[in-house]
Formats: structure tokens, sequence, C-alpha cells
């Protein structure tokens, strides 16, 4: 009787702790539930579907400029070797007169409504064709407006309506750090957004163009990203992208991007008159070397040696020397060719200007009347 009255006892204890567990505990099974959850291993936290991005996101950028970005497509007529056989009419009655077509792409960025597309000059100046690709899938036949190739830029006009346009940025703002997104048709893929940082500012002397001024950034740009946009991470148009430095052809982190500064002054100036007027004065410079500074007698290597004077300029009717250093224009200062480049260029052709040369080492100023900058001329394509 004891022994059953115990075995009675211990089974109630029990009954009592497994209640306990159920109401204390509740179990997913103990509420009804048929489902089963297995505990992950890990703890982890997962965003809400449409959650906003981290900061570190580009996204918002590239949406607003993605849409101003296009593609170019041109198409040239290859020259066919001339021989005696196509004088021949029984030649061309069974080979035909088949041209060769060749086809090359870039990219460009329309800056207007009004369908003014900016791109580099080397996209198209030998394009028979320019066609143009919108983001949304239009395609229109362009017109150039007016190339400028010291710069290595161009304007195309297309009749579409409704064009997005992108905001032009403020590159004299930018630093060394931002984060730049290049965005372009790079290989014929398709429009693409790579993302980097401006490696340096004010790049010249790189033999790429006349009148340098560059932005580096280590954006990927590739073959077919020539005149596409970069961008800020507002995305607004810092420069329009125009070389690599790359011994493969394919990106090694060094691409060039003309600035917006410049871009919308050639641009303004190719809308308005459908070419760059730039002054002029008719020598040729030369950098101060610090063999060239101490045969001088230089104390220091700012300034531009005027190597040549052309017979019958604007420099030679004024009296500029071969031999004479020039120091300053209009009391800016000449550190060297290209700054001296950039400054004769920004003058007013027609207008005087007053320029300070050294000369045996003194200093003179020569009353200049600015002429006007020739176009260089094309070499004949073979």
């Amino acid at each position: 009787m004891q022994r059953l009255w115990l075995l009675f006892a211990q089974t109630v204890t029990v009954g009592l702790a497994i209640w306990f567990i159920v109401t204390t505990l509740k179990p997913e099974w103990a509420a009804g539930s048929r489902t089963s959850r297995v505990a992950s291993p890990v703890a982890m936290v997962e965003a809400p579907a449409g959650a906003s991005p981290a900061q570190s996101s580009y996204r918002e950028a590239a949406r607003v400029a993605m849409p101003a970005v296009v593609n170019i497509f041109t198409t040239k007529g290859a020259r066919q070797p001339k021989t005696p056989f196509m004088d021949d009419p029984l030649f061309r009655r069974f080979f035909g007169e088949q041209e060769d077509r060749q086809f090359s792409l870039g990219s460009g960025v329309v800056v207007s409504p009004e369908g003014y597309v900016l791109t580099n000059n080397h996209v198209i100046e030998t394009a028979d064709e320019i066609e143009i690709a919108l983001a949304d899938g239009r395609k229109a036949v362009a017109k150039v407006v007016g190339t400028d190739p010291e710069t290595d830029l161009a304007v195309v006009k297309i009749n579409l309506q409704n064009l997005p346009s992108i905001t032009l940025g403020h590159a004299d703002e930018a630093k060394v750090g931002d984060v730049v997104l290049a965005i372009g048709n790079p290989f014929g893929v398709g429009q693409t957004v790579t993302m980097g940082i401006i490696s340096a500012l004010g790049r010249n002397h790189l033999g790429i163009n006349t009148f340098e001024n560059f932005i580096q950034t280590d954006a990927a740009i590739n073959p077919g990203n020539s005149g596409g946009a970069l961008i800020d991470v507002s995305g607004n148009l810092l420069g329009i992208n125009t070389a690599i430095y790359s011994r493969s052809g394919g990106s090694l982190g060094i691409g060039f991007a003309i600035p917006v500064t410049t871009v919308k002054t050639v641009m303004e100036s190719i809308i308005s008159t459908g070419q760059v007027v730039r002054g002029w004065i008719g020598v040729e410079p030369q950098d101060i070397t610090p063999e060239l500074a101490e045969s001088f007698g230089l104390a220091k290597k700012s300034g531009a040696i005027i190597a040549g004077v052309l017979k019958g300029g604007p420099a030679d009717r004024a009296g500029m020397r071969p031999g004479d250093i020039l120091m300053a224009v209009e009391g800016k200062p000449v550190s060297d060719t290209t700054d001296m480049l950039n400054l004769i260029a920004q003058l007013t052709p027609g207008n005087k200007a007053r320029m300070t040369v050294l000369r045996k080492g003194q200093e003179a100023t020569v009353e200049v009347v600015v002429g006007k900058r020739p176009r260089p001329r094309r070499e004949d394509q073979e």
C-alpha cells in the first residue's frame, strides 16, 4: 500500500511539472500551432523589403544622371584603294562598287531639353552618320553643331521631345578624394556605371589636347566611355570623360575628364556661334628648364620662353622677340607654357593686351593687338 502511494505521489509530481512547463514557457506546439520552427545557429537581423539603401549607396545619383547619358554610334565610309581595274565598266559590273563601312561607338551627355548633346570631338570627327541611342530606347540621327579639336569637345543636336538633361555641377569645388561615378557605354556592352574618387585636379602636360586641365579619376573608364559623364554623388555633371592611360587598352585606374568649367565655356560658344574663338599672338613658347634658367640667370623657373615669333603676327608687330621671357599677361603671372596658352586664349581678338616680358634681365611692357587663334588643320585621313 505504501509503495502504491509513493508511485501515485511521483506521478502527480511529474504531471504538475509538465503542466508548469506548458503554461509558463508556452512553446508553439502547446498553443495549438501545427508549424515547428528551427532556431538559427547565428543571430541575424533582416531588413524589411523596400528599406532605404545605406548611405554608401549611390543609386540615387545614378538614377538622376543615367537617363541623360546616351550611346553614340558613328558610321564612316572607308576609302577603297584606287586601282585601274575600277575604271573598267566590265570589272565594276562583275565586282560592283561596294564601299566598306566602319562603325565606332562612344558616349554623350544631353545638356538641354532642346536636344544639345555633348561628346568628344574624336568620337564624331570623321563620321558620315551619327546616331544617338537614349537610355529609354529611343534613337535619333544627330547633326553636328560645332567642334573644338583643341579641347576635344563637340556638340551635336537631335530632334526629340521630352529629353532628359543633366544638371551641371561645380568642378571648381571638387577636391581630391571626392567620390565620383563614370557613366558610359564601355566596349559597347550597354550603359554602365563605375565608381571611384578624384585622384588629382588640374592635370596638364599630358600631350592629349592643346588646352589641358583634366580631372584625374580611378573610376573605370574604357573604350566607348569617351564623351560620357563624370558625376558627383548628387548626380551633377563634373566632367566629360575623354581619355585613359593604358598599355593594354583597358582601364588601369588612370582616367581623365574635361572639367565642366571648360565644358560650359566651349559648349556655350559652339551653340551661339558654331565655333570657339580664342586669342592668339603668334609665338612658339618653350618651358623653362633648370638648365635654361641657369643660362638666362633666372632666380626662378616661372614664365615661358619665346622660342619663335611668327613674322607679321601680333607679337612681331608689337616688338616681341625670340629669347624674350613672357612673365605676365594682363597682370596675371605666367607659370609655364600651358598657363601662357590658357591666359592668351581667354583674350578677346581685336583688343589690346599688356604683356610683361623679361629681356636681357630687364622687365618691359609690350602692348599686343590680340589676333584670332587659327583652327588646327586636320590631317587627311588615309
